[in-house]
C-alpha cells in the first residue's frame, strides 16, 4: 500500500464551543474554497481538469461534465468560469439568454436535477452550437437518465464533449478530507484521515457527510477531531445506512 504524505491543515480560528454532551453545537458555518489553487487533481479528475483548462482550445462549443455528488463538478465549473469569463445560466434565465444570443460563455449546472424548462434548454444548446458560444454543462447522471420528455434535448447534449469524474481511490479521498477540513479551518491529525478512509464508503459525497459529522461531534464534545470522534461518526453513518452492528469499533485515541 502506498503511503501518502498529507499536508498539515490550518487550525480553527476559534476554540471549539464547550457544551454538555448531547447538546446541539452552535453552527459556525464555513465557505468552501473554489479557487483553482485548491483543486486537487488526481486520477479520477485529471482528464476533466485538462480539458476545462485547455479552453478556449476546445474541439466544439459544448462540454458536459458528469460526476456524482461532491465529486468536484462545481469546483471545476468555477475554475472554468474564472478562466473563460463565463456567466451563470440559472433555470429562469436560459430562455432569455438563448434569445439574446452572443458568444459570452455560460455555465449551466445540475442540468439533470434543477427545474430547467426543456424547450428553453434546447434553444440554448442550439444557439450555442449555431453561434459557437462556449457552454459548460454539469450533471450527475448520464444523458439517457435525464428527466426530459423528448429526445430532442438529449440528442443535442450528446454532441457535447463528455468528461467523466471517475470514482476516487484512497489517495484522492484523503486529499478530499484535507480540503474539507481546511475549508472549515479545522486541524486534524493526518492519522485520523488515514483511519477513516479505509473504513468508509468510497465516495466524495460520503466524505462530505463524514467531515460535517466529525466536526459537529467534536464541537459538541468540546474536543479536537480525534480517533474516538472519527469512530463515532463511522458508527452513526453505518446505523443511518441500515447497519445492525458497528463496523470497526474504536474508542481509543491511541495510534
Amino acid at each position: 500500500m502506498t503511503r501518502v504524505s498529507i499536508p498539515a491543515l490550518p487550525t480553527r480560528t476559534t476554540e471549539p464551543a464547550r457544551v454538555e454532551r448531547g447538546q446541539l453545537p452552535l453552527e459556525l458555518g464555513h465557505t468552501p474554497s473554489h479557487a483553482e489553487a485548491d483543486f486537487m487533481v488526481g486520477e479520477g479528475n485529471k482528464l476533466a481538469y485538462a480539458h476545462l483548462t485547455a479552453f478556449p482550445k476546445w474541439p466544439g462549443p459544448l462540454t458536459l461534465v458528469i460526476g456524482p455528488a461532491s465529486s468536484g463538478k462545481s469546483h471545476l465549473g468555477r475554475i472554468w468560469s474564472e478562466r473563460a469569463g463565463a456567466s451563470a445560466a440559472p433555470p429562469g434565465e436560459i430562455e432569455a439568454m438563448a434569445q439574446a444570443g452572443g458568444q459570452v460563455p455560460l455555465l449551466v449546472e445540475d442540468v439533470d436535477r434543477l427545474d430547467y424548462d426543456e424547450a428553453a434548454l434546447f434553444h440554448l444548446l442550439n444557439q450555442s452550437m449555431r453561434d459557437r458560444r462556449p457552454l459548460l454543462l454539469t450533471a450527475r447522471q448520464a444523458i439517457a437518465n435525464w428527466p426530459y420528455r423528448t429526445d430532442d434535448l438529449k440528442s443535442r447534449a450528446r454532441l457535447a464533449t463528455h468528461v467523466v469524474l471517475a470514482s476516487t481511490d484512497d489517495i484522492e479521498l484523503s486529499q478530499i478530507f484535507v480540503k474539507l477540513f481546511g475549508d472549515r479551518q479545522v486541524a486534524v491529525d493526518p492519522r485520523i484521515i488515514g483511519y477513516i478512509v479505509p473504513r468508509m464508503e468510497r465516495s466524495p459525497e460520503e466524505a462530505v457527510v463524514l467531515a460535517e459529522m466529525m466536526d459537529r461531534l467534536a464541537l459538541a464534545r468540546g474536543t479536537a477531531i480525534n480517533r474516538a470522534v472519527a469512530a463515532e461518526a463511522l458508527a452513526l453513518r453505518y446505523a443511518q445506512r441500515g447497519g445492525d452492528a458497528q463496523p470497526h469499533p474504536e474508542e481509543s485515541d491511541d495510534e
